[in-house]
């Protein structure tokens, strides 16, 4: 039974690491704006019909 608490214990501390990592990188990390530009191809605007 000592080895499941070990198991269960490096899983949550493993689980731990995790969401402090991805709770860092929400709270400091900041997204840079910018302007996108998509061509789109004028076949799809305006199809030929045959």
């Amino acid at each position: 039974m000592p080895t499941l608490f070990r198991f269960l214990f490096v899983l949550a501390t493993l689980a731990a690491m995790v969401y402090g990592v991805m709770w860092s990188l929400v709270t400091f990390v900041e997204p840079r704006e910018r302007e996108v530009t998509v061509r789109v191809p004028s076949e799809r605007v305006n199809p030929t019909r045959p």
